[in-house]
């Protein structure tokens, strides 16, 4: 299994652990140790702090008697906002793509360059700057369940480590983990991420890139990467477009 699937799965445990909605998820962490097959897996959960404005939770993911993966979420108490403004760093996304009638890819994907074209795949893509994209996960994960705005935003924060890590010479890290941050569920199916930061030595990376919906930023994401450079990332999705 893919991680953003492994992640999602996960999410959807941790969620479904908290039974309280003015709990919001706050923070996901995914360690993805070893490869997960597919095959049956097993999920265990577990609350270890439950207080009245946090619940912290673990999820693991085990195949043949061995932990692949694990996750904890943060989970907080929906609260009044504080007055005034806080600086952050402005994003300016590419506008929300338009999906193509007539086709339905499991996992709808476009991404930007420095400069591209609004609608269309960068052909400038591996050069160093920024990295965008829009993702549109359209399948569900669990039987028939539709996904939930958190489910969904763990699935694409697996993406990070890719267009964060993305360089001249196209992707040579691999994520071993990512941590996913919100300070608001997102809104609609889709979701975006804008590249924000890499940087690596002897092969060790870390990548962050901002998290958005139609709405603008919702979040962060942090990917821990390896350096793979016979790693190629999956091209059998149907085209976007």
């Amino acid at each position: 299994m893919s991680g953003h699937v492994v992640g999602g799965i996960l999410a959807w445990a941790l969620e479904g652990a908290v039974d309280d909605q003015q709990l919001q998820a706050a923070r996901l962490t995914v360690d993805l140790p070893a490869p997960a097959a597919l095959e049956p897996f097993e999920l265990r959960t577990q609350v270890h702090h439950e207080r009245r404005r946090l619940r912290l939770a673990e999820a693991t993911l085990i195949q043949h008697g061995e932990a692949v993966a694990r996750a904890s979420a943060l989970f907080l108490r929906r609260g009044q906002q504080p007055d005034g403004r806080v600086w952050s760093q402005p994003i300016q996304m590419p506008r929300l793509p338009t999906e193509p009638d007539g086709t339905h890819p499991t996992l709808f994907l476009r991404t930007y360059g420095w400069g591209g074209e609004l609608q269309n795949p960068d052909p400038d893509w591996d050069t160093t700057g920024p990295k965008y994209t829009w993702l549109h996960e359209t399948r569900p994960l669990i039987d028939d369940e539709p996904l939930t705005p958190f489910t969904r935003a763990a699935l694409c924060a697996d993406v990070t480590a890719a267009i964060a890590n993305w360089g001249t010479r196209a992707l040579q890290f691999i994520n071993v983990d990512y941590t996913l941050t919100l300070s608001r569920l997102p809104e609609g199916p889709h979701i975006g991420l804008a590249a924000l930061t890499h940087y690596s030595d002897d092969g060790v990376a870390n990548g962050s890139a901002v998290v958005v919906d139609h709405k603008g930023p919702v979040g962060s994401t942090v990917a821990v990467s390896i350096a793979h450079s016979g790693f190629r990332p999956p091209t059998d999705l149907p085209p976007a477009g």
